[in-house]
């Protein structure tokens, strides 16, 4: 069976990606911090491992390296909301073999992880939620302003808007039709 590690600080996130990818024969582990990352590498010695760029106040650029000299054959994707040209740089510089930006669909995932190889054939069977423009630019917003640590000022400025459009915007209800 195919080891995978999961590094990421959003738990629901974290989860999702676990169950899905168990549907695709990876035994998952997850983990939400940059300590328990190294010590499950250590224990579980996966040969995936896929690692949020940003984990509540630490960098995951900063463990490419422990994870790249722990696990030399591992393959390391590091996952994104805040793609960059200059991140994905660093982070291929540091030893990670691919960078992907979220959100990214399990079909892009498992490509990724797997060069290709051993993609199921019929892909209609994959269950996706697709995501609407509503619901992406929710979820986009509400971690802008986690990294904010709540502030709304701050937030609003980081996503070019103004303070009282964002907090109209934060008023309404989450989106959570699917298309």
């Amino acid at each position: 069976m195919k080891k995978l590690l999961i590094v990421e600080d959003d738990v629901a996130l974290a989860k999702t990606m676990k169950r899905r990818l168990e549907q695709h024969g990876f035994e998952v582990y997850n983990c939400f911090n940059v300590s328990d990352a190294l010590l499950a590498c250590h224990r579980h010695i996966p040969q995936y491992v896929l690692l949020d760029m940003k984990l509540e106040n630490e960098s995951g650029l900063a463990l490419i390296k422990p994870i790249r000299s722990l696990l030399p054959s591992a393959k390391i994707v590091l996952l994104t909301g805040f793609a960059s040209i200059a991140t994905a740089v660093d982070a291929i510089k540091l030893g990670a073999d691919n960078y992907l930006a979220k959100p990214v669909d399990t079909q892009t995932l498992l490509s990724t992880l797997l060069d290709g190889s051993s993609l199921p054939i019929e892909t209609h069977t994959i269950d996706e939620t697709i995501l609407s423009a509503e619901q992406v630019e929710w979820q986009h917003i509400q971690q802008v302003l986690k990294v904010n640590k709540g502030n709304i000022s701050a937030t609003a400025r980081q996503l070019s808007m103004h303070r009282r459009t964002l907090q109209r915007k934060l008023q309404k209800k989450p989106v959570t039709q699917k298309i």
